[in-house]
């Protein structure tokens, strides 16, 4: 079972330190269904390419507990898979998580890619790999019938080329490949929602097909699905209404529950520009510009590469000179004065503040309150209250693997009143989502509104 991965990237050799293994030397590790071996069959500056070469041992793998192979002949040894893609979290581990320390530039930076799968079941590669920027070249195998001819198999020869940071392009193969196997080698638990969503980070709840890799790689397990994509909803930065899967009442999502909140209030102050702040991928702002009541409006990111997602997912290259002109994105931090975003009537901090390290939520407040000051203000925060309601939520797990804290109802207040307090303005505190009698809503929103000079 055989996996190579090439880049052209400048110097190419930056791969290896990437992936924190020598080019020089090849490597085997020992992983539950054989050995893993790591080599480069080029290392220069020009290209490198690194194999992943997984020996499997299939008489090991039918007596392995847990496993529902029931031969000892069968394609596990050869097709890219769930059993590829364990050696592949487990030997490029530090890669997939972004981190680098001698190359931490290059780590963040999409540079060109190339992976060859040569035994991959083919069916639905173009339809999963496409709408995340690869484009891949497929060779479907002949089935070997004794030279009679016939059609050819479920399985193909892939290349995948795109442009992407190392540790997405990981993910993605993480996710993927047991997704066109459709099969695992293990008993799926409620572990593997977490795994799911980790890898998915950034990429999953925009993917058009998201409800089938997530289906396919919990193995059809429905109270699992629901779970995952109901979790998905609420911590992606992603079009509420695509998500009306996630369900946490029937037919509404709690992504669209919270976005009609955010609305509503926004109405009910009679708003008419608004600031976005920590914007993402836009979402909230594609439904404020569908109003036509909000004549101004601003998202505001430090990430650039969200900011430009932003831009495609609002197709603002397509937009008539009219609209253009009623939409702003800055990229600034919260967490610095920015003058430039005074003289707004609202600003909506929309699943943001838990983002940030609790010591940088004094800066946020200076910024917001003090700086920007718009008459009226919303926060949308997760209450970690609620999480012991999420089936597949390890307890004192965060909700999303970039969440710095979450609170419970008395500190959200507790914060809210502090800010109000100190900056001259009033707070009411409201409930989204669906109400459990004990533990509250899943999202709590403040809304702040400034008092009389």
């Amino acid at each position: 079972m055989l996996l190579t991965l090439t880049t052209t990237h400048h110097p190419a050799t930056d791969l290896s330190h990437l992936l924190h293994k020598h080019p020089d030397r090849a490597q085997s590790f020992t992983t539950s269904s054989g050995t893993a071996h790591v080599f480069y069959p080029r290392a220069d500056d020009e290209e490198c390419t690194v194999a992943l070469l997984l020996e499997v041992d299939p008489i090991a793998l039918v007596r392995g507990p847990g496993s529902t192979l029931t031969q000892y002949v069968n394609d596990r040894p050869y097709v890219a898979g769930s059993l590829l893609t364990v050696a592949l979290g487990s030997v490029f581990r530090t890669a997939m998580n972004g981190r680098s320390e001698s190359r931490k530039e290059v780590a963040a930076t999409p540079i060109p890619l190339t992976v060859r799968v040569p035994v991959l079941p083919h069916r639905l590669v173009e339809r999963l790999f496409t709408p995340l920027g690869w484009t891949a070249d497929i060779t479907p195998l002949p089935l070997d019938d004794g030279g009679d001819g016939g059609d050819d198999s479920r399985y193909a020869d892939v290349t995948l080329t795109g442009t992407h940071t190392l540790s997405a392009a990981l993910k993605h193969l993480y996710v993927l490949l047991p997704v066109l196997d459709g099969d695992k080698h293990y008993w799926v638990s409620e572990d593997e929602v977490d795994k799911l969503l980790r890898a998915g980070e950034g990429w999953l709840g925009t993917h058009p097909d998201r409800e089938l890799i997530t289906t396919r790689y919990l193995m059809r397990r429905r109270p699992l699905v629901q779970s995952a994509l109901a979790r998905l909803a609420d911590v992606e930065e992603v079009e509420p209404e695509e998500l009306d899967n996630a369900l946490v009442e029937p037919k509404v999502s709690l992504a669209v529950q919270r976005r009609d909140a955010v609305l509503e209030q926004l109405g009910r102050a009679g708003a008419r520009s608004v600031l976005d702040l920590g914007c993402g991928g836009g979402a909230l702002l594609r439904a404020l510009l569908e109003n036509p009541d909000f004549t101004r409006v601003q998202g505001v990111d430090v990430s650039a590469s969200a900011l430009a997602t932003a831009a495609r997912r609002l197709h603002v290259d397509k937009m008539s000179d009219r609209q253009r002109a009623r939409l702003t994105l800055r990229q600034s931090s919260l967490t610095y004065a920015d003058p430039d975003l005074k003289g707004y009537d609202a600003a909506v901090l929309m699943e943001v503040v838990e983002h940030l390290d609790p010591d940088r939520l004094p800066a946020l407040e200076h910024s917001v309150f003090a700086v920007a000051r718009p008459r009226t203000v919303l926060v949308t925060t997760p209450n970690v209250e609620y999480n012991a309601l999420f089936e597949t939520l390890p307890e004192g797990r965060h909700r999303h693997s970039d969440h710095r804290f979450e609170w419970t109802r008395a500190e959200f207040e507790d914060w809210t009143h502090g800010v109000a307090r100190r900056r001259g303005y009033a707070v009411r505190h409201l409930p989204i989502g669906p109400v459990d009698a004990e533990r509250g809503a899943p999202t709590q929103l403040a809304v702040f509104t400034l008092g009389e000079d």
